[in-house]
């Protein structure tokens, strides 16, 4: 079994048409902070870390080369995904209503849950599915 000493090491990696726009917001609205962000000589984000608590995203600009070849935009799909990033909160509520308020569009209503904790779901601008819920597997009784 991997031992986590300094973050996660399994890191969500997402592609977007207005990476800047979509950093500022995830800050914004999420809690995020910018770790590191790279651009080409156009201005583009090749590469973007941003840090949650001890967790990460790594993002960019989408392009249709190599790796991102192989990834479809929420919107070219109806708005499905495969697969979405669960980060732990320490207030949940306040978190539901801080990216509310931010104008995300709230997929999953704020609940109690009965396995412990809460949680609530959501998207960003550019349609990315996120789920934020205060349980917590590494700490649970």
């Amino acid at each position: 079994m991997n031992k986590v000493v300094n973050g996660s090491t399994i890191i969500p990696g997402l592609r977007y048409r207005d990476a800047h726009a979509a950093i500022d917001w995830l800050c914004k609205a999420f809690g995020f902070e910018k770790q590191a962000v790279y651009e080409d000589d156009q201005g583009r984000v090749v590469h973007a870390q941003l840090i949650h608590g001890s967790g990460m995203v790594m993002l960019g600009e989408i392009r249709d080369e190599g790796f991102g070849r192989h990834m479809a935009q929420p919107d070219e799909i109806q708005g499905r995904e495969t697969q979405c990033a669960y980060v732990v909160v320490a207030n949940c509520k306040a978190h539901y209503e801080r990216a509310k308020a931010a104008g995300a569009e709230i997929i999953e209503e704020y609940s109690e849950k009965d396995y412990g904790g809460a949680g609530y779901g959501c998207r960003d601008p550019q349609g990315h599915l996120w789920s934020f819920g205060s349980y917590d597997p590494w700490h649970t009784p």
